[in-house]
């Protein structure tokens, strides 16, 4: 089991509050710092300074940091079109020297779209764009050197591109895909995707949405031991109850809800509920750090729960 850390920036933080987080995960030896693509807070707090470009910051992180992955839990296909995304995120493998994964989805968040002028449209129609951006980026990236790339798209048609920058990973870096979506989810991810990732479901429903998901790789020949299988949890770990309620009070949540929901309480109970997880073949956990200025959370959790998964 790899822990990773994953924030949620449009919720209020710098890149400078980044890219300490990044540094202390690296630190700690955890496998990855992935952060949210959101131009828009969430619930009731300000948000202020604002939002920081998903993109943009993992860039400035490719030079920041020297070990861990980075990555996107989901960029959303609405966001940018398929042939500059390729771009950037080859761009951002190189800075790194191949240590970028992209987590790609539809996007969902009809407000932040509203508030910035990004179209927006129904649900079916972004399936059906992003199953058209999977293609060109991959098709892309994985182009033979010399060779030109044409996709007679839909939405995004694709004439003799040159198909540079190639990333540093071969054939590319990793894709993610991940969501509750039973029938083209689990399709897109069987025909795309490197890793399969549930954000905020139960043992039950993961177990219940990985089995779709193998179901679809079986259906085109695919072994579904060749994706990587993960959850993502809200983090909320102290060393005592005490502990554990002044970081839930402290992200504006129910400290007894979290243990239900999220991955909360003692180390040894959030130990427990990994074990539960990797009962049902999750290989990762995405661990979400709301509150981006305790460090000491990051680091606990690295000392005394990770040595025991």
């Amino acid at each position: 089991m790899e822990l990773r850390i994953f924030t949620e920036p449009q919720q209020g933080a710098t890149y400078d509050q980044l890219l300490a987080v990044a540094r202390c995960t690296e630190d700690a030896g955890y496998g990855a710092f992935f952060r949210s693509d959101h131009y828009l807070k969430m619930g009731s707090v300000s948000g202020d300074p604002g939002p920081t470009d998903a993109w943009t910051t993992l860039a400035g992180l490719a030079r920041d940091t020297s070990r861990i992955r980075l990555g996107t839990l989901m960029t959303a296909a609405t966001f940018r079109l398929p042939g500059p995304l390729a771009i950037t995120v080859a761009q951002v493998d190189q800075m790194s020297g191949g240590r970028v994964e992209l987590g790609i989805g539809t996007g969902w968040y009809a407000e932040e779209h509203a508030a910035y002028g990004i179209p927006f449209p129904p649900l079916a129609e972004r399936f059906d764009r992003l199953e058209e951006q999977l293609a060109v980026i991959t098709g892309l990236w994985t182009t033979p050197g010399g060779e030109k790339f044409s996709y007679d798209g839909r939405y995004y048609p694709v004439t003799d591109s040159p198909a540079l920058p190639k990333p540093v990973q071969a054939p590319r870096p990793p894709i993610l895909i991940g969501g509750m979506g039973r029938k083209r989810t689990p399709q897109l991810t069987a025909r795309y995707a490197d890793e399969f990732n549930l954000p905020f479901a139960s043992v039950a429903d993961s177990a219940a949405q990985f089995e779709r998901v193998r179901a679809a790789c079986a259906e085109i020949g695919r072994d579904p031991a060749q994706l990587c299988w993960s959850n993502a949890l809200v983090l909320c770990c102290g060393r005592d109850d005490a502990e554990v309620a002044r970081r839930a009070e402290a992200i504006g949540r129910d400290p007894e809800e979290l243990r239900a929901n999220g991955m909360a309480g003692t180390p040894a109970e959030i130990v427990d509920k990994i074990g539960r997880y990797a009962e049902i073949g999750a290989q990762r956990i995405y661990l979400q750090v709301l509150d981006l200025a305790d460090l000491d959370h990051i680091e606990l959790v690295a000392a005394e729960v990770m040595p025991k998964i």
